[in-house]
This record gives C-alpha cells, structure tokens and sequence, in this order.
C-alpha cells in the first residue's frame, strides 16, 4: 500500500491525528481500532521510510513508532528527523517496542527521552500514554 493510498482522503488534518509507523499488520490493525474508537484519526505507514515521506508533506498531532521497522529507517532516525526539522512533534512521539532488554533499544531510549510503551500492550495503556504524549 502506498502513502498516497493510505493519505489521500482529501480531509485536512485534524487536531488529533496521528501517524503510525509500525510494520506489523495485526499491530497494525490492534492500533488503528483501539485508536480510532478513542476518537482519533490515524494514518498508518509500514516502514521509517515512508513515515518520514509523509512527515515531510503533513502535520500530525503526534507520532507512534516502532523501533525497529524494514527499510534502513528506524523509529530512532525518525525522532533525530523530526529533533532537527519539526522539534515540537518530537517531544510528542511515542515508541512501541518489543525489544526493551536489547542495549541498544535502550540507549535509543534514553538518549532521546521518548515515552514508550512495550509489546504487548493493552488498550488503556496505549490510550492513557497518547493522551499524555498530546498534553506535551
């Protein structure tokens, strides 16, 4: 599925949409729903790759990421992206990871201060996390 596919409703962006970058169509799927009955807009994309394309062309309200996604673009490169050419959306991200016992998982967490939440989670968690992440 392409960016265009996934973007291109023609609505403007509203005060609570956020893009996900997560590579994992049953996350995926787990993500959008939980989401979007807590009253939120996504925009889901499956790699660093594309979610930096599509940063590039939109405004969200914040940003969930995996960690690690396909494409030789991490959740971490897309957080040095946005510190560097959109600073207010970076302290408004959040990470999913699964992978919390690697060091360098780690590191990446606390060199860039992100808030995450691991794998699996449950529902409140997810939306409890978001609503703290948006107040930023």
């Amino acid at each position: 599925m392409s960016i265009e596919e996934i973007t291109n409703t023609g609505e403007p962006v509203s005060a609570n949409t956020l893009l996900i970058i997560e590579d994992e169509e049953p996350i995926q799927a787990f993500l959008r729903t939980a989401l979007e009955r807590s009253g939120y807009t996504v925009v889901i994309v499956s790699s660093g790759t594309e979610g930096l394309s599509i940063l590039k062309e939109r405004d969200f309200s914040a940003v969930i990421s995996d960690m690690r996604t396909p494409g030789g673009v991490n959740g971490a490169d897309v957080h040095d992206w946005l510190a560097k050419n959109r600073p207010a959306l970076a302290r408004r991200m959040l990470f999913v990871t699964g992978d919390i016992v690697n060091e360098e998982t780690v590191e990446i967490l606390n060199k860039t201060g992100v808030p995450y939440i691991e794998k699996p989670f449950r529902v409140r968690e997810l939306i409890e996390t978001v609503q703290k992440v948006l107040l930023k």
